[in-house]
């Protein structure tokens, strides 16, 4: 999808780490599962930020540089810095689509920003499990 839905980037390395469930053992794994999370977002959009249909890519690197894409989820990997390939997205859709970063990196924030970017945090795409009990 492209023209004038927006771009939504996901830091998979920011979002995966945002939340201490385990993911360091597994980080290929942590990584797919988010991957499979975001499908939905594609269709809906973003709650608060977009309505859907979007364009959805994840950011990988290192260990999670062989996840796939599925439907509704287009996968870069990283060659070297996710940072860059981040930023280097969100500076291709400056002046041509609307683009919102999902990461909580403050530096990679600013450097979207300076694209004409949106950002917003991890939580946004991974809500914080409900305690147990609740």
């Amino acid at each position: 999808m492209t023209g004038d839905s927006t771009l939504v980037i996901v830091d998979a390395a920011n979002v995966v780490g945002s939340v201490p469930d385990g993911w360091w053992r597994d980080r290929h794994g942590a990584a797919e599962r988010l991957r499979d999370s975001l499908v939905p977002y594609a269709a809906e959009g973003i709650p608060g930020h977009t309505t859907g249909p979007v364009e959805l890519v994840l950011v990988v690197e290192g260990a999670a540089r062989q996840v796939v894409p599925v439907p509704g989820v287009r996968v870069e990997a990283a060659s070297g810095s996710g940072d860059d390939l981040i930023a280097g997205l969100a500076a291709a859709a400056h002046g041509v689509r609307p683009c919102l970063v999902v990461t909580a990196d403050r530096g990679l924030r600013q450097r979207c920003e300076a694209y004409g970017a949106r950002c917003t945090g991890p939580r946004t795409v991974r809500p914080l499990p409900p305690p147990p009990g609740a």
